[in-house]
């Protein structure tokens, strides 16, 4: 019933204002809505995408589930992202900050980090047992959560392999994502079709904190990078006077 859910929906922990981490209201309550969306009870597992996500190919459960009730987790540590220089000096080092921030308060040890910046299916049980054994023992809410790291497929990745709630199944990111103009602009040049990428994933994403600057820019779009230069300037200043960190 989809007035049963606005109503569920409307009572979740969202914020009215710019408060965590300089983060708008927008991003910080979509993340929230991801994390508590398993409190409805209408799913036991649930698929979590975001809005620049595009699906090039049809798709079924089996991509999703390695049985009835244990999804596949995207679990990876992004090594090619961290020898990237302009990703590595913009991104990177702050990402590894606030996701070792979530180790430590889980009290995970390793020094390797699995997790994904975006699109992977949480698991009901997992999520339950973050709130039951985590954050009600500790009195944090959902935004507290995010005040600490604003990371929300890092909360449940994390919690998930610290856990035995749910037996792990690693795969590769669901989506080819595209974190910047320079990775976009690689593909296009090879010659690669989204018939090409649809061997291997079942969606792109465009990053949307990068590509706002040339209009939101579709995978065969890369015209749109010839945007004149000074109004690209212009939203890149309002990008940085209120904007997200990176997936």
């Amino acid at each position: 019933n989809i007035d049963v859910l606005n109503e569920d929906v409307m009572g979740f922990d969202f914020v009215n204002d710019n408060s965590i981490r300089g983060i708008r209201p927008g991003y910080i309550n979509q993340q929230i809505v991801k994390l508590q969306f398993w409190e409805t009870g209408l799913t036991e597992n649930y698929f979590c995408i975001d809005s620049d996500s595009e699906f090039i190919r049809t798709f079924g459960i089996n991509d999703f589930m390695f049985d009835e009730s244990t999804p596949y987790s995207v679990l990876i540590e992004d090594k090619e992202l961290q020898v990237e220089p302009l990703y590595y000096a913009e991104y990177w080092q702050e990402r590894a900050q606030l996701l070792d921030a979530i180790k430590y308060e889980i009290g995970i040890a390793q020094s390797k980090t699995f997790t994904c910046h975006n699109n992977t299916t949480f698991n009901v049980d997992v999520l339950r047992d973050l709130k039951e054994r985590f954050m009600e023992k500790r009195s944090l809410s959902y935004k507290d959560l995010l005040k600490i790291s604003p990371y929300e497929f890092s909360w449940y990745n994390f919690w998930l392999q610290s856990s035995d709630v749910v037996e792990v199944r690693p795969c590769e990111p669901f989506f080819k994502m595209f974190h910047s103009r320079e990775q976009h602009i690689d593909y296009r040049r090879k010659g690669i079709t989204l018939e090409d990428i649809a061997r291997a994933y079942i969606g792109v994403i465009i990053n949307s904190n990068y590509s706002r600057d040339y209009g939101l820019v579709g995978y065969d779009d890369e015209h749109a990078y010839r945007r004149p230069l000074l109004r690209r300037i212009k939203n890149k200043i309002k990008r940085l006077i209120s904007t997200p960190l990176t997936k």
